[in-house]
């Protein structure tokens, strides 16, 4: 029978989903079990969202401050610029599951505001179904960027997407807050960069895709490393899918690709992070590991330190153990694997959840976590459910909590 619910803020047996369903209606029971789990008296932050400026890329190319690069990007997409010079590949993108989660692809619903751009009623929308406080963004089709075979093309589309997000989303909604791109292949850009976009009103911390072939220890970055440091902003790695390495191009299923090549990535930078000792080059710098899940970090930590104790000489910045400098590092949730209770309660003590875990919803792909992921482990107290969902990231981001919330900050001190 089909639904007869026309209330898109109600739960219950949804329409068949397409691209164009109001995202509303998808987040209909995460918004119920908000409401049932008191989520209007909690406090709470999406570390990991995403954009969808690749369904505005014209807009985003009318940025560009090259007058030749723009005259040019208008060139494709029969004249209106769409997926100018974007070099991720469509036909391995399988996040949809061949058009079995149309929203996976980007929303494509109608908006009606006038005067409000199109991205900032869409994440109005999310917090308000999932009662966000904050919504710290990301892109979505710039992911796979830091792997453009033209470095300055890198340069002149972040330059594009920072304007944009800083001049054109950010002004319309205080709720949201973007970490904005660094065209990492491209040391001193990078550090012009930061120079340029830091102290921008939205703006809590800048971001480095992590499928990109570059080292994070090069002495080039030093300078960027120790601006965002005197700044307290941090730096986000944010995980993508990359098929065009000789080991991952050997899986044949997308779904082998993403269990690996989200977690490769961030694990090939931790361990250069560590091991090259730049969290004693930079002990007040605070990077963040972001969508690669959490089953790895133990791993990692073990495979590391057994490492450290028989090869000292080979990291000889450090002074403790990889895995304690780890447990000081951030690590956002999604995508929580938490088919094992048990496994899961031991990670989350491994990598000291309670001050160091960010949640995040990796809204709108295919595999969003909503808030009561968190809220309903059952191994977690009070204090470390608040920490997660909101407080931890408050700290991090240097975000205003609400007034309403004070009394969770003074219960938090007092246990």
């Amino acid at each position: 029978m089909p639904d007869t619910n026309t209330n898109p803020m109600q739960p219950g047996t949804l329409p068949v989903i397409g691209a164009k369903t109001d995202s509303s209606q998808i987040l209909a029971h995460g918004r119920k079990q908000a409401e049932r789990r008191g989520f209007d008296r909690t406090f709470i932050v999406d570390v990991d969202s995403h954009i969808g400026e690749t369904n505005n890329w014209p807009q985003v190319m009318s940025f560009l401050e090259n007058d030749a690069t723009r005259e040019a990007a208008f060139t494709f997409g029969g004249g209106t610029g769409q997926g100018a010079f974007l070099n991720d590949i469509p036909g391995l993108q399988w996040q949809s599951v061949h058009g079995r989660i149309p929203h996976g692809s980007g929303l494509k619903e109608s908006v009606a505001e006038i005067g409000v751009p199109r991205e900032v009623q869409l994440s109005r929308r999310a917090m308000d179904a999932l009662h966000l406080d904050y919504q710290v963004f990301f892109p979505n089709g710039l992911l796979f960027l830091g792997m453009h075979p033209v470095r300055e093309m890198e340069v002149e589309l972040a330059t594009a997407y920072n304007r944009w997000i800083v001049e054109h989303l950010l002004p319309h909604e205080p709720r949201m807050k973007a970490m904005l791109y660094l065209p990492f292949n491209s040391p001193d850009a990078t550090e012009r960069m930061v120079k340029r976009f830091l102290g921008a009103p939205g703006v809590v911390g800048f971001l480095v895709t992590s499928t990109r072939n570059s080292p994070v220890h090069a002495n080039e970055y030093m300078r960027t490393y120790a601006m965002l440091e005197e700044a307290g902003m941090p730096i986000g790695f944010h995980a993508h899918h990359n098929w065009h390495n000789e080991y991952t191009k050997q899986l044949n299923r997308f779904m082998s690709m993403h269990a690996l090549s989200f977690v490769l990535s961030n694990m090939v930078h931790l361990t250069n992070w560590v091991v090259n000792g730049l969290p004693e080059r930079f002990p007040k710098l605070k990077p963040i590991w972001i969508e690669s899940g959490l089953a790895w970090v133990p791993f990692l930590m073990q495979r590391l330190d057994h490492e450290y104790l028989m090869r000292r000489s080979e990291a000889p910045l450090l002074k403790r153990l990889p895995s304690e400098y780890m447990r000081e590092m951030f690590y956002t949730s999604q995508p929580m694997e938490a088919q094992n209770l048990k496994l899961l309660e031991g990670t989350f003590e491994a990598i000291g959840a309670e001050t160091q875990l960010l949640y995040s919803s990796d809204w709108p792909h295919w595999d969003f976590d909503v808030p009561s992921a968190i809220w309903d482990l059952p191994f977690l107290s009070d204090t470390a459910r608040r920490n997660i969902l909101g407080l931890n990231a408050a700290k991090l981001f240097n975000l205003e909590v609400p007034a309403r919330y004070r009394a969770q900050l003074t219960e938090a001190a007092a246990e």
